[in-house]
Parts: C-alpha cells; structure tokens; sequence
C-alpha cells in the first residue's frame, strides 16, 4: 500500500485521490493497525506533496524572476522599465492591479508613476506624502506592508483623498515594497486586489524580490539616460565649436582677403565688394555723418541710427529687422558704420569689414592732415608773407596753379576745429586748392571766378558737417593779392554774422551797400546796377524819366502828390511811373533795408560817373 502513494506523489494526483489506498484496505476487511499504518503513510505523503508543490512554485517564480531580470536588463528606455515591471509584478502574484510609485525630493512625497490594470483617473493621479497611506508608510520606513482589508486595518494614517481614490479604484487587498538603492527608497511597487485577501510571506519575498531587480534597472536606466544626454550634449558641443571654428576660419579667409584688397591699394568700395561676395545681399557704408560712401540698403529711420548706436556702445553687430549693423567709432566719435540688409549673415565678417573700413578712414584723414599741413603752411605764407620767393613753386608741387583765377574764403564757425580743419583739408585736396585752420575760422583758396556763389556752397557744406552755422564770406583773389583777398573776406564773415545771417555764405557784391564798406575794390558801379540796374536801363532805351522820378519820389517823403508837385506833373503819372518801377524792381523795394540801398544807389547814381551805358 505504501507503494500506492509512491505512485500517487510520481503522477502528481490530487490530494483527493491520496484516500483511495485507505478506503480500499478497509474495503478489504484490513486490521486496524494496518489502517492506522496507512493513515501515517497518507499524512506523510501529503507533506512530501505539498513540499514538492512549494518547491515547483518556487521554482516557477525564480525562473520567473529570472526572465524578468533578463528582460529589465535588455530594457533601456526608462518608461519601458517602468511599465515592464509593473506588468510582471501583476502577472507574478496574480493580482487584479500593479502600481508603481517615485519619490518626488522637491515635494518629499511620492507620486503615481506607472499603472497597470488601473480604471480610476483619480487613482492615477494621486499623491502620497510621506508615512500617509499604506504606500506612503513604505516609502517612509523602507519596510514591506500588506494588509488583507485596508479600509479595516488602523495601522494605517488614512487621508481622505487617499481613501477616495483607493475606493474609486475598488482596492481591499494591498502589498507594498520598497524599491531601495543602498540605503535610501526611490519608490514603491505595490500590488492589490479587489477583494479581500492575505498574502502570504512567499508572495511579499517573491514582490521585494522584483523590486530588487527593478530597483537597479532603474537606476540603470537612469544612468543610461543621463550618459545619452550627456553624450548629446557633447555631440551638441561638438557641432556647435566646429561650427564656430568654421566661421571663424571663414571670418580669417574674409579678413585675409580684405587685408589683401588694401595692400593693393582698393579702397572702401573694393572692402565692400569682398564683404557682399562672402556675405551676400546688398551692404552701404555710411561715413561718421551717416552719409553714404559706397552701396545702398534702402530708405534709412532713425532706428537704424540708434543701432548704431548701440552697436558702437556693445562693440558688436546689431540686428533690427533684416538689417545687420555694425558701426565702429575712434575717441568717441564715430567713423563708419556698415549696414547689410540680409536675412541670415556672418555677423563676424561684417565686423571685420567694418574694422578694415575704420582703418582705412582713419590711414586716409592721417594722409588728409598731413597734406593739409603743408597746405596750410603754403596759405599762410602767402597771406603773412606774400613777397617770399618759392611760393608758386611750392604751390605748383602741390597741384595749385597761382596764376588761374581763384576765389579765397573765410569761414567762422563754433564747431569742433579738427572736424573742421579735416573737412577743410579733404576740399581743398580735392580741388586743387589750399586750406589752413585757425582757431574759429578755417581759410580756402579754391579755384574758381564766382566768389558768392562759393561762399555759399562751403558754408552749406562744412554747417552740415559740423552739425552747427558756419559763415562764410568770399573775395576773388586779383594777381598775388591773397593777403588782400583774406582781409576782404574775413571782414564780409564778420559782417555776415552781424547782420544776423550766421550760416550763410556771400562775397562784398551779395551784401549790397554793406559791401561797399568791407570791400577793398569798391566796386560801386557795381553796386548800383545791380540795385538800379532794371530802372536805369529802362530810361536809357524809353527816353523816360523812372530814376529822376524816384528820386523826386524819396526826397519828399514817399508821397506821390508832393512828387508831383515837386517835378510839375500829374499825381496819375507819378503813380504810373511807380507802377513801373515796381514792376522792374520787383516786390518789396520798398522795405526799409531795400529802400535804403536803392538812396544810396540814386544819390551814386546822380554822380554821373557812375552811370550805367
């Protein structure tokens, strides 16, 4: 009979069956201590059975365990470590649902991180503080918890969001493991049914075994993310220096070939031209007034002013729009600025392309204010000492021919003198002239026979340069009379800037009677055609009498019956011959300043030398 439960253990038969060779002896009328032999038998195979079943269960759960270290150790995606390990813990201990918290250091709680086999939103979006809760006391004390009934079990600090949530998700049973990296928890993996159940010591070794396993795949995990972002960051490092050692290496071709450019004597348009080329889309460089010197972008605000301004503060390349700027400045002062209109640009180049421009700027006003040295050496001479021998030799090396006519300005001003003592220097090497800067003034000796009209042209230009009035006045210079010449000018300046026209330009026979006064010439047959000139003429070709009547006309008072009375004449021919004169003269011959220069004329006039043919 013994050998029937050998052969009951061997087929693995259930323990129903393990009563049939008992029933049987006493079937067969077996004595009774043969049955209570055989009870022995049963009892002590039953234990072998159920030993052989804990060790088959063991040993399925240690292959188990084993497939799932192999499978976390192939994972490499945190969120798919994560998932695996809930998935398997569910399917080891055969629970309705698997969960897995992570321990938040900011916060110092523990949140929801992975579900599996959960149906409640809020359950998987809920947060556990520390020692709160059956997952919450885990994390607190790293030690394994399980309760058959949760709501009834008082070991338990209840929350009342906990509570909900945990009975939305319809939990009763719960085990709960830490995961532990050494000696601090990272998280929980927990399991739970929805009815009520104990779970045996088996199944919390066979949950804290899993969660030993996942523990270090985690931090695997983690690990391997941080090295992929280190490696990423390296690689973007990477990138980005041989990005930067690219440019740069382009910015050092662009430098070269601009250098080159300069030592073979280009100038600001040729450092343009190599800066477009690499660049590309349209450049302007703009002098220290913002004026063009070469290219064109367009219409210009007054934002791209202040960005160069800025630009000059920063040191660097300034974007407004599609526009690039980068303006270089010497002392304070600006000197050029470049602007590219382009959508995407090495912004390294065009500073570069600016530096270059700055130095060709500055190489060519130390050129000017050397010239213009010995310019204005040359024009002091001949004003202070005009008899010295040697003068139209040295103004003949300097391209200046004395003997052509020439027109000799002074300009008073207020302005800042190097500013105008270089703009001085670069017109008069321009024009074949000669230029000197003193303290106020700068003086020019200019080709050219109209000396108002030049007056007035240097006074626009060198106001607009200086940003304040510069007054000019103008003497033709007659032979080796440059000395004369500056006297006579110097003293219309100064009558400009008394009659209150500063920043206007004029010669003694724009200034009218007050010309007559400061200039040396005296022209007064001059002066009297150009204020009488109309009326005189008109007389001599009609035979009438215009200049006798206005005179008639001034002498008594302006009143036409008293002219009338004064030349024996109708009041109506008096008034028709001041319609007339009107007309010739134009409007306004009667203004006080206007009327005064044309007395003057007439009283000249009546001289008889002065007449005009």
């Amino acid at each position: 009979m013994v050998r029937r439960f050998l052969e009951l253990l061997a087929r693995e038969a259930s323990a129903v069956e393990f009563e049939g060779p008992i029933i049987q002896a006493r079937a067969e009328g077996a004595d009774p201590a043969a049955i209570e032999e055989l009870e022995k038998a049963k009892v002590e195979a039953l234990k072998v059975r159920a030993l052989l079943r804990r060790r088959a269960r063991r040993e399925a759960e240690l292959s188990a365990l084993y497939d799932t270290a192999g499978d976390l150790a192939a994972l490499r995606d945190l969120d798919a470590v994560l998932e695996a390990i809930v998935r398997r813990a569910r399917q080891l201990l055969a629970a309705d649902i698997a969960y897995l918290t992570l321990h938040d250091p900011e916060q110092g709680d523990t949140y929801m991180r992975v579900t599996d086999g959960s149906i409640s939103a809020k359950f998987r979006a809920l947060r556990l503080a520390m020692g709160a809760g059956l997952g919450g006391l885990v994390a607190q004390t790293a030690v394994p918890y399980a309760t058959a009934d949760y709501f009834a079990d008082a070991r338990f600090r209840h929350k009342e969001h906990i509570d909900e949530a945990v009975e939305e998700e319809g939990l009763v049973a719960i085990l709960g493991v830490p995961l532990r990296l050494g000696q601090r928890v990272i998280g929980v993996l927990l399991a739970a049914n929805r009815s009520a159940r104990p779970f045996h010591q088996e199944e919390v070794s066979l949950l804290a075994s899993l969660a030993a396993h996942a523990a270090i795949a985690i931090d695997n995990a983690r690990l391997l993310q941080e090295t992929r972002n280190a490696l990423e960051e390296l690689s973007h490092a990477h990138r980005t220096a041989r990005a930067h050692g690219e440019a740069v290496e382009r910015a050092a071709l662009a430098h070269d070939r601009m250098t080159s450019v300069v030592l073979r004597g280009g100038g600001i348009e040729d450092v343009a031209a190599v800066a477009t080329d690499v660049l590309g889309g349209s450049l302007a460089v703009l002098d220290d007034l913002g004026k063009p010197i070469t290219g064109d972008v367009g219409e210009l605000d007054a934002g791209v002013f202040d960005a160069a301004q800025a630009s000059r503060a920063l040191g660097r390349t300034v974007r407004r729009g599609d526009l690039l700027i980068a303006s270089v400045d010497v002392g304070g002062e600006p000197l050029c600025t470049l602007i590219l209109r382009s959508d995407d640009a090495d912004e390294r180049i065009l500073e570069r392309a600016a530096l270059v421009c700055a130095l060709l700027l500055l190489f060519r006003r130390s050129v000017a204010e050397a010239e213009g040295r010995v310019r204005g050496e040359l024009l002091d001479d001949l004003i202070a000492r005009p008899g010295s021998p040697g003068l139209v030799d040295r103004a003949r090396r300097l391209g200046v021919d004395l003997g052509a006519p020439h027109v000799l300005v002074v300009v008073r001003h207020d302005g800042q003198r190097e500013r105008a003592a270089f703009w001085a220097s670069s017109q008069a090497a321009m024009r074949h002239g000669l230029a000197a800067g003193r303290a106020g003034e700068v003086v020019l000796l200019l080709p050219g026979e109209n000396a108002g009209a030049v007056a007035q042209r240097v006074a626009a230009e060198l106001s607009a340069s200086l940003q304040v009035p510069a007054t000019a006045g103008a003497s033709r210079v007659s032979g080796p009379g440059v000395a004369e010449a500056y006297r006579e000018a110097r003293r219309c300046a100064e009558a400009l800037v008394a009659l209150g026209r500063a920043g206007d330009g004029a010669s003694p026979a724009e200034l009218g009677f007050v010309g007559l006064l400061v200039g040396d010439g005296r022209d007064v047959r001059g002066f009297v055609h150009t204020v009488l000139g109309p009326v005189i003429d008109y007389d001599a070709r009609r035979g009438t009498a215009l200049a006798e009547t206005l005179a008639a006309y001034f002498g008594s008072g302006a009143s036409p019956s008293r002219t009338a009375e004064a030349m024996h004449i109708h009041v109506n021919t008096v008034t028709q011959r001041l319609d007339r004169i009107g007309k010739l003269l134009g409007d306004g011959w009667l203004e006080p300043e206007r009327a005064l220069e044309i007395q003057l004329a007439l009283r000249l006039h009546r001289l008889g030398h002065t007449s005009i043919p």
